[in-house]
């Protein structure tokens, strides 16, 4: 584990607070992911209020316990990316269409305007966002069950 340049606690107001390694208070800072979905746990900026970057970290894993409690307890308040286990059912396989979803989060229904909200990211994955802007991951489109990938064949 690396020395970090800063140390990270919660104000009386629950907001994060940065004390770089100069001493120097930031308060209400924001983590933001540098690679949200290709690299969730690497390159973690801690964004000051003005929008300037008051710390990094390269990995989450990197930083101490402590630390990285914060950062996680912080991004999992912020973040919501529900990931795709199975689609259950598709209304048309014309668009719009609805889908009936399974997500790690529980059952969902997509509402898909045009394939184009269909986006294919490095590693396989597809991130599909839905009318009301919530954005669905699927991890691997290959490890889906049968049914699914039926479904979803359709669409790309």
């Amino acid at each position: 584990m690396a020395h970090t340049p800063f140390q990270l606690q919660r104000d009386s107001y629950g907001r994060l607070v940065l004390i770089d390694e100069n001493g120097e208070r930031h308060e209400g800072v924001v983590p933001v992911r540098a690679f949200p979905i290709a690299a969730p746990d690497d390159g973690i900026a801690l964004v000051n209020s003005e929008g300037h970057e008051a710390g990094w970290a390269d990995r989450l894993s990197d930083l101490p316990a402590a630390e990285r409690a914060l950062i996680e307890e912080e991004l999992a308040s912020r973040e919501f990316m529900p990931a795709i286990e199975a689609i259950l059912a598709v209304s048309s396989f014309a668009c719009p269409s609805t889908w009936q979803v399974r997500t790690d989060r529980g059952p969902a229904e997509v509402l898909l305007k045009g394939e184009e909200d269909i986006r294919r990211l490095p590693q396989g994955r597809l991130l599909i966002a839905d009318s009301h802007g919530i954005q669905f991951l699927i991890r691997d489109p290959a490890a889906l069950d049968r049914h699914s990938r039926r479904l979803l064949d359709r669409f790309l």
